[in-house]
């Protein structure tokens, strides 16, 4: 008799398991997840270490909406298109696929082209206004040799990274701030581009250094089709400038850039 409480606690204990690892399955693939960045393709808007919530459900759903991209859906459920300017979570193609983050710049049947860096959008320029320099303080997840010794700088004594900053202006009115690292002619100057239907041309707000649509796999991503988009950026929960140390735990938040939770897009 003494036994069965603790079969009937042990059932209970696994019930709530299985119970919870099916609403943690059904939350990440449906209606948020989380992102971590990894590279500063997408700088100045997200830094190496921001983290971000990704919403699921707003172009629908395919089977790279769900974790490992388990082949359970066929095609793409309840799909929308983006909106030129929106940030999207996507799985890249080929065979080391896994999780980008970029943003809509054609939809299907633009012409894209990059003239001297500014992007020519359905045979218009995309507006461009100069501002000013984005200047990022080196940390160790943004160190001298991400930043290129040509961008080095010191402010009141910090080593800084200095890149020139513009404010690019889709149709529409959708605005943001993209970096120009110098004159590279074969991301500055591209063929033009057409997207082909249910497809998707992907750029980085880093211009200069991004592996994007501009490129062919395997340098880059090329055009994306729309069942590879998992969701869109919504808002950053978190930011490390990577000087934390898990045995420390009082670094956690000295390494955290608080100013930068909440930011949306």
């Amino acid at each position: 008799m003494a036994d069965i409480p603790e079969k009937s606690e042990t059932k209970d204990t696994l019930r709530f398991l299985l119970k919870l690892a099916l609403f943690v399955f059904i939350l990440r693939s449906f209606i948020v997840t989380s992102f971590v960045i990894p590279s500063e393709s997408m700088l100045p808007r997200l830094l190496i270490g921001d983290y971000l919530f990704v919403t699921k459900w707003n172009y629908g759903y395919s089977r790279w909406s769900l974790p490992f991209g388990l082949p359970l859906l066929p095609g793409r459920i309840l799909g929308r298109d983006p909106a030129r300017g929106d940030v999207v979570v996507f799985r890249s193609p080929g065979p080391d696929d896994h999780d980008v983050i970029k943003r809509v710049i054609g939809l299907p049947g633009d012409t894209i082209q990059v003239r001297d860096g500014q992007v020519i959008l359905n045979g218009r320029p995309v507006p461009k206004q100069r501002i000013a320099d984005f200047v990022l303080p080196l940390t160790p997840n943004f160190n001298a040799d991400k930043c290129g010794a040509e961008h080095l700088d010191t402010v009141a004594g910090q080593g800084v990274c200095r890149y020139a900053r513009f404010r690019e202006t889709l149709p529409g009115g959708k605005s943001y701030d993209v970096l120009d690292q110098g004159d590279f002619p074969d991301r500055d100057d591209t063929i033009v581009y057409t997207v082909p239907a249910g497809n998707v041309f992907l750029m980085g707000d880093n211009r200069d250094d991004s592996a994007d649509s501009r490129f062919a796999p395997p340098m880059g991503m090329g055009y994306i089709p729309m069942e590879r988009l998992e969701g869109r950026a919504a808002v950053t929960f978190f930011s490390t400038d990577g000087t934390a140390e898990w045995i420390k735990p009082w670094t956690w938040v000295s390494a955290a850039r608080w100013s930068r939770i909440g930011e949306g897009f």
